[in-house]
């Protein structure tokens, strides 16, 4: 890898991160269309995951100030985050090598990317007529704990994490601002809790010479800080532009992409 590579890799997954069309499966496409072996990059996958946490923390600051020092207000959003971690977190460490055996191919990701893409119809769908007839559309365990489900499910590349959570509330007839705000503030946790395991096993050590586990392979530490970097500034933006375009408009356009980009992986 170098580091046209890694500023590629990081703004793609700056971009699809708070996009709702697979960060995950997109790094799969680029790292094959790069001609980069995919199974030996999974640590720098995780180099730029951690970009885009910091570009959570910076864009919800507030949030999270006010969730740390536990202040009235955010004291429900706390354990509200922590519920919905769960399904993801099992499902984490009882699948993730299943997951990767059946799911990293680009065939399937193309697949995954399609049938999210009429998910997000059904679920807009849906929302529309829920909303339409009025009743609560704040956040409650039973809510919080199906969004978590389909955060778990996302773990699959080619199923967005933000877009999985986002129609998950529309679902429930949570607004849709609202719906991607606990999306992204649950987000946090899972991208964090992504690397922690995978230097856990080993993975980041060895690839930076600890000699604990088999990561990063060829993958250098200034590619992947320069991969990072640009995953976090990338993505600061791509929340700022997607929390503006969320009050105004439906996730029908990313539908579309998805649909159109996942035939093409298919195809090619």
């Amino acid at each position: 890898m170098n580091i046209f590579d890694s500023v590629v890799l990081g703004a793609v997954q700056g971009i699809t991160e708070f996009l709702p069309i697979s960060s995950s499966g997109h790094l799969v496409l680029a790292e094959s269309m790069l001609g980069l072996k995919v199974e030996a990059l999974k640590s720098f996958d995780v180099a730029v995951h951690v970009g885009t946490l910091v570009a959570i923390l910076i864009y919800f600051w507030k949030d999270f100030i006010g969730m740390i020092t536990f202040r009235k207000g955010f004291r429900l959003m706390v354990l509200y985050i922590v519920v919905g971690m769960i399904p993801a977190v099992l499902a984490g460490v009882m699948l993730e090598d299943w997951i990767d055996s059946v799911f990293r191919g680009a065939w399937m990701v193309g697949l995954m990317m399609m049938i999210t893409g009429v998910v997000f119809l059904a679920g807009e769908g849906v929302g529309k007529i829920l909303r339409s007839v009025g009743g609560e559309t704040n956040l409650n365990w039973w809510r919080v704990l199906i969004i978590g489900f389909a955060q778990a499910v996302a773990l699959i590349p080619g199923i967005s994490r933000s877009g999985s959570t986002i129609v998950a509330g529309l679902f429930q007839g949570i607004e849709r601002e609202k719906a991607a705000r606990f999306s992204f503030l649950l987000g946090a946790p899972a991208i964090a809790g992504a690397g922690i395991w995978t230097a856990l096993k080993g993975d980041l050590a060895s690839g930076l010479g600890g000699g604990l586990g088999s990561g990063l392979g060829e993958v250098d530490v200034l590619p992947a800080l320069t991969g990072g970097v640009i995953a976090a500034v990338v993505g600061f933006f791509a929340i700022w532009a997607m929390m503006k375009f969320l009050k105004k408009h439906s996730l029908l356009i990313f539908a579309i992409y998805l649909l159109v980009i996942g035939s093409v992986a298919i195809i090619l």
